[in-house]
């Protein structure tokens, strides 16, 4: 990897953020610095990517020449936070894209309050409400990052749809509280819900219901007890049910196609089951990268690239579930183009991610060190295990010629 050796020289950054530390941007940025400690001439390619989770509106309005709009709402634990949406220009009806992580995400719950079963999405709903009050006729919402785990029912009592009890009582808000649900009034929906195009961006391998279903798998990082998990999932189960009953006629397909199934269909378990709750008034639930890599031409830049380095915050079991580095890998490795991963950490199965494409993958932490202190240094600790991994990769290119003589 000298100053000649042409095949480095192109290089695509194609990261994405790290959980309440670093914005997909900021790493591109850290990484970039690493590259050109060791290439100082290489041409780098930045793509920040983003997988509807934190950053995803101001990514998406910076992409599509829109807006941020902020907004006061409800936040998970029911106090009122800053959040926003984005309202994002070109033709076409008015668009506007939710971030659900800027209203109901994990980073916006305390540590002493993380219980999934107290936390609600009914920010989103109001955040949804508010696109509409802006003139929205196409909304977005990105799932990802959240700190809930109530199947949506939060966003539709905030949209106006009742949520009671068989004593007909209001149910408290919580995925806690969904094993008393007895029935959903649906009469006081926002009737400009009927004519806005709702889509979900989500990821396709979460589902709300089963062995695999979103509680159980995500419930013990929100900070669920393994009885909570059951109870939660019990809940779930029961939402599923009753909103098939309650809701799925009022919003049945008017193409013919059949209803999704809201336990088990591809991508109903997103944010804590967020994308079934908007599933079951109308919202068309669709691979998160399929809408958000939307204009990015990612294919063809990773294509021209000699080299590919992406990153996120944990490479694990879970990477090749969806993540972003498992999408570039693959989207690279269709065109031959080698990949390496930088993670804040490496956990259990990691190294599931060779068969999609990584081609090798590196923690960035130098030591043992507090959460704290990691995420206040992440910067400089990238920037260092990137000029690292460049430099190992720059003796190897040394040593092919002398393994092959």
């Amino acid at each position: 990897m000298t100053r000649h050796a042409h095949r480095t020289h192109r290089i695509a950054i194609a990261p994405s953020g790290f959980k309440e530390s670093l914005s997909a941007a900021r790493v591109a940025e850290a990484i970039a610095v690493g590259v050109r400690r060791v290439i100082p001439d290489a041409d780098l390619d930045l793509i920040p990517l983003v997988d509807g989770g934190e950053g995803t509106a101001e990514a998406l309005a910076l992409a599509g020449g829109g807006r941020l709009v902020p907004v006061t709402a409800t936040g998970p634990v029911g106090e009122p936070v800053a959040s926003h949406f984005a309202l994002l220009g070109g033709p076409g009806p008015l668009t506007a894209v939710v971030e659900m992580a800027a209203v109901a995400g994990l980073a916006l719950v305390p540590p002493g309050l993380r219980h999934p079963g107290a936390t609600t999405t009914y920010g989103v709903g109001e955040l949804i409400r508010a696109a509409l009050d802006a003139g929205a006729r196409r909304i977005l919402i990105g799932c990802g990052d959240s700190g809930t785990s109530d199947g949506g029912a939060g966003a539709l009592q905030a949209l106006g749809a009742r949520l009671t009890d068989r004593h007909g009582r209001e149910l408290r808000r919580g995925g806690g509280a969904l094993h008393e649900l007895e029935r959903v009034d649906p009469s006081g929906l926002d009737p400009r819900l009927a004519r806005t195009e709702l889509l979900v961006a989500c990821n396709p391998y979460n589902v709300l219901c089963g062995k695999r279903g979103v509680a159980r798998v995500f419930g013990p990082q929100k900070g669920a007890t393994p009885a909570e998990v059951e109870l939660l999932s019990a809940g779930l189960e029961r939402l599923a049910d009753v909103l098939t009953r309650d809701l799925a006629p009022a919003f049945a397909p008017t193409s013919g196609a059949p209803a999704i199934d809201l336990r088990t269909a591809p991508g109903t378990g997103a944010s804590g089951g967020l994308g079934a709750g908007l599933a079951a008034v109308g919202a068309r639930l669709l691979p998160r990268y399929d809408v958000l890599l939307d204009g990015l031409d990612l294919d063809a830049r990773l294509a021209r690239a000699d080299f590919v380095i992406t990153a996120e915050g944990a490479l694990d079991h879970q990477t090749v579930r969806g993540k972003i580095p498992a999408e570039v890998a693959r989207r690279a490795h269709a065109s031959g183009v080698p990949v390496l991963v930088l993670a804040g950490t490496i956990g259990p199965g990691a190294q599931d991610v060779r068969a999609v494409g990584v081609d090798a993958y590196s923690a960035i932490l130098p030591a043992p060190m507090t959460l704290v202190e990691a995420i206040d240094r992440s910067d400089e600790f990238l920037a260092d295990a990137t000029e690292r991994a460049m430099r190992i990769m720059a003796l190897g290119t040394r040593l092919a010629p002398l393994a092959a003589a």
